[in-house]
């Protein structure tokens, strides 16, 4: 069984920590109260993930909730550590966090050289909000897929769209272990 470290970053309010509690089911309800993460949570849980070459096969997962706060960016490279992908998780409807995300992508994504596999887009509709539109998102951040998250009305969508990312996160892990063993043999 593999063992996936993924980090969940974005912006301050985001919805990071009630996605990251559902799908570790953590927790039941949606809302309540915001408390600011402190740094990072890290989450540990299995999840089965698609499309890894078995049909359904399980994932043991750590999930690193991170703060969105830029005073914790000194612990940033501590957190990329031996990371196996990043979710940017952003609230479309605040257009400064669609701006963030750049920022988001270039100190956590770029600069680790992780492949648009192992990266996920999330946008989280806060409940009651408005409909999913079309969202600007420069060029480089268009590549990456996009799950469009409202968990009060579709929660397993996000859960099996996270399941789908995991499975790809998971073949890289694989085809990574294979060119490592190859390469002892020859």
């Amino acid at each position: 069984m593999f063992k996936a470290k993924i980090l969940f970053i974005g912006p301050s309010e985001s919805g990071k920590t009630v996605l990251a509690n559902f799908l570790s089911d953590t927790m039941d309800t949606v809302g309540g109260e915001y408390n600011p993460t402190q740094g990072v949570r890290v989450l540990e849980f299995e999840s089965q993930n698609e499309g890894s070459g078995d049909k359904y096969s399980t994932c043991e997962v750590e999930l690193w909730d991170c703060a969105g706060d830029f005073k914790y960016e000194m612990c940033w490279p501590a957190l990329m550590k031996d990371s196996n992908g990043v979710v940017i998780i952003f609230n479309p409807e605040v257009p400064s966090q669609l701006r963030e995300i750049e920022t988001w992508h270039s100190m956590f994504i770029s600069s680790q050289g992780l492949q648009d596999s192992q990266c996920l887009l999330i946008a989280h509709h806060k409940l009651g909000s408005g409909e999913e539109e079309r969202l600007p998102l420069a060029s480089h951040l268009s590549r990456l897929p996009l799950v469009h998250s409202n968990l009060e009305d579709e929660p397993e969508d996000v859960r099996r769209e996270f399941r789908k990312y995991l499975g790809k996160v998971v073949n890289t892990l694989s085809e990574s272990r294979e060119r490592e063993e190859m390469s002892i043999i020859t």
